[in-house]
């Protein structure tokens, strides 16, 4: 028999909340509400938060935000936040540390710089956290997170914990080939010996070159689009720039002057907006290039 969230309450008392405004939990600063919000501490309380609602809702887990457009409508699911005990960091060996998905990319990062192990250095221009990252092998300057990845810790809507090893995951491009059932707890990643300083000038040289090409400070939610490897040669905001005026706006979601795949809450735009600028230069780039688009944005309708 389905439940009634509402009953959960007294159970799970401070940390789920019906009617939950999503509006300030993402970068670009536009969303609704969710039906239920759920902030799990730690791993005992979400296995018992997924068993009682026995997979019958919607459920959407939410990092950092940073790369997620939300519906003004209210989400007809629960939003899972994943804290606290998530959040952790630990040094397994000389080169192998285990992450929770919770850890944002940046503190990943710093922490591999402060023990002396390189290959983490691109991590500290991803804005978003291990567990969104693993999910979409995200990456940046010909580095990904399937080239540090060991494994991944992970459970599943019906509560059951699973380790799969990265050499049985699919990677692609901006995917990992996981199910969308699967709801990241933690990740073990390996680097290699270097020196500390070292890593601080590579890091510091990436975040300069980051800084001359990507928008910085504004309510952005990071490259749009996928760029179309299997349909073109050319990079997505090279097709962007040869089909769209980038003065194009509506109401208040604007394409980037700086970085053409970036698109823009410059105040209070809607998701209406924003869907409205998305779907007018996918369908721009089609028309002029032939290239269908596909977005690196997770829409939550």
């Amino acid at each position: 028999m389905k439940i009634n969230i509402k009953e959960l309450i007294p159970e799970f008392s401070n940390n789920l909340k019906l009617d939950y405004d999503l509006k300030k939990k993402n970068w670009f600063n536009i969303g609704g509400k969710t039906k239920a919000f759920f902030k799990a501490d730690n791993l005992k309380e979400l296995i018992n938060f997924l068993k009682k609602i026995q997979n019958y809702e919607k459920i959407f887990v939410l990092g950092a935000g940073s790369n997620t457009l939300i519906t003004d409508k209210q989400f007809d699911g629960v939003v899972i936040k994943l804290t606290n005990n998530f959040n952790n960091i630990t040094l397994l060996k000389e080169e192998i540390i285990i992450a929770g998905s919770a850890v944002t990319d940046k503190s990943l990062s710093e922490f591999a710089m402060e023990n002396s192990i390189g290959g983490f250095e691109f991590l500290s221009c991803i804005p978003g956290t291990i567990g969104g990252g693993i999910k979409m092998n995200a990456g940046c300057f010909n580095r990904e997170f399937k080239d540090i990845l060991i494994s991944i810790q992970a459970i599943n809507k019906s509560g059951q914990i699973i380790t799969v090893p990265s050499k049985d995951m699919n990677f692609k491009y901006r995917d990992s080939g996981l199910s969308d059932d699967l709801i990241f707890l933690s990740a073990s990643f390996k680097g290699n010996k270097k020196d500390k300083n070292i890593i601080k000038n590579e890091i510091q040289s990436l975040k300069e070159r980051k800084e001359l090409a990507q928008p910085t400070k504004i309510k952005t939610s990071g490259s749009t689009f996928k760029n179309p490897i299997d349909q073109s040669d050319k990079k997505v905001w090279q097709l962007i720039k040869e089909s769209v005026s980038l003065n194009k706006s509506f109401g208040d979601a604007c394409i980037s002057q700086k970085h053409c795949n970036f698109f823009v809450n410059k105040g209070n735009a809607k998701f209406e907006d924003m869907k409205k600028l998305i779907d007018f230069v996918s369908e721009s780039v089609f028309k002029k290039t032939g290239v269908k688009l596909e977005t690196e944005i997770k829409i939550l309708e």
